[in-house]
C-alpha cells in the first residue's frame, strides 16, 4: 500500500515532497528501525528488533530509503496480538503517519483482542483508536550485587530443563487465557529459564534474556507474589553486577519489592487493551513481570 504525501506547500523541501511508502518491514529495515528507536531514546539493540521480527508483522514508513516510521504487530495464535513498537522520525511527526502505522497493525490484528502499552505521547492516538486503559506497568532497573535481593525462605528452583517446556507453556496460558508458545519457543533458544517447583508440580517460571543495556527478567509467572519473589531473587542473583531491567503490572503488587531490592522505579507505560476479551485466566497462576512491554 502507497501512502502519498501531499505536497501542497510549495514551501517545503523537496524532501518533503517525495513519496512515502508503507512496506512490509523486512530485514533490510532492521538498521533504519534501530536509528529511529536510538532517537527516541529506547534502548532496544539490534537484536531486540531481530526477535519482535521474527514474531511480528511488521510496517516501516520509507522516505526514499530513510525508515521514517515503525509498528510492529505480534499475534498470538488468533486469540490475542499486541502493537508495539510504533515510531515515528521527530522531523515526520504531525503528518498522520502514526495514525497510518496504527492503521496498518490493526488491519493485521484483525478480530482479535489487541493489546498495548502506551506512552504519554501515544495515549490520544489509542484512545481514538479503540483502546481502553486497563493497568499501569512500572519499570524497574538498575545494577545490583549478589545477595541484594530479599531473600524469599523457598527451595525447589532451578534451571528448566526442554521436557519442562510443555509444562511451561501450558502454566503460562492458564496465567493468561491465551496461547503463546511462539514467544516462548524463541525465548527457550535466547533466555535462562527457571522453575519453581513444589512436590511434583512446576508453579511458576521466569526467564532471564539479553535485552537493551543489560538483561530483562520476564516473563514472570507463579501463583503468589511469594513465590513471584523467590524466582525473581533467584534470576537476579544469577546475574550479579549485571544491568537488569523489570516490567511489573501495577497490580501485581511487586513494585515496592523492586525498588526495595535496588531496582529503581524509572517510568513505565500504561496497558491498553481494544476488542478485550471476554474470556478470563483459567488457573491460579498470574503474570508478575512481562517478557517486555512490546511482547506483554
Amino acid at each position: 500500500m502507497r501512502l502519498i504525501h501531499d505536497a501542497t506547500d510549495t514551501k517545503r523541501s523537496s524532501m518533503d515532497q517525495e513519496t512515502i511508502d508503507l512496506v512490509a518491514f523486512e530485514e533490510r529495515h532492521l538498521d533504519g528501525a534501530l536509528q529511529l528507536s536510538r532517537e527516541a531514546g529506547w534502548p532496544h539493540r539490534r537484536e531486540d528488533w531481530a526477535m519482535l521480527l521474527a514474531l511480528s508483522n511488521g510496517f516501516v514508513m520509507l522516505q526514499g530509503e530513510v525508515v521514517v516510521g515503525t509498528a510492529m504487530m505480534t499475534p498470538f495464535a488468533d486469540e490475542s496480538a499486541r502493537i508495539a513498537m510504533v515510531i515515528v522520525a521527530a522531523t515526520m511527526r504531525g503528518r498522520g503517519l502514526g495514525r497510518r502505522l496504527m492503521d496498518a497493525a490493526l488491519q493485521a490484528c484483525g478480530e482479535r483482542e489487541c493489546c498495548l502499552t502506551a506512552t504519554a505521547d501515544g495515549l490520544p492516538l489509542y484512545e481514538k483508536l479503540g483502546f481502553r486503559a486497563a493497568d499501569e506497568i512500572r519499570q524497574h532497573q538498575g545494577h545490583l550485587r549478589e545477595g541484594t535481593a530479599i531473600p524469599v525462605p523457598m527451595r525447589g528452583i532451578a534451571w528448566a530443563r526442554a521436557e519442562d517446556f510443555a509444562t511451561i507453556a501450558a502454566l503460562d496460558r492458564q496465567a493468561l487465557g491465551f496461547d503463546r508458545r511462539t514467544l516462548l519457543h524463541l525465548l527457550a533458544e535466547t533466555a535462562q529459564v527457571a522453575i519453581l517447583r513444589e512436590g511434583d508440580r512446576i508453579t511458576g517460571f521466569g526467564a532471564l534474556r539479553p535485552f537493551g543495556r543489560g538483561e530483562v527478567i520476564g516473563p514472570v509467572i507463579a501463583e503468589t507474589e511469594t513465590q513471584a519473589q523467590a524466582i525473581l531473587s533467584f534470576l537476579i542473583n544469577a546475574r550479579a553486577g549485571t544491568f537488569l531491567r523489570v516490567d511489573t503490572p501495577l497490580p501485581a503488587g511487586l513494585s515496592p519489592w523492586l525498588a526495595a531490592c535496588g531496582l529503581a522505579h524509572v517510568g513505565g507505560g500504561i496497558a491498553m487493551r481494544r476488542n478485550a476479551a471476554s474470556r478470563q485466566p483459567i488457573g491460579p497462576a498470574k503474570p508478575f513481570a512481562l517478557a517486555s512491554q512490546a511482547l506483554g
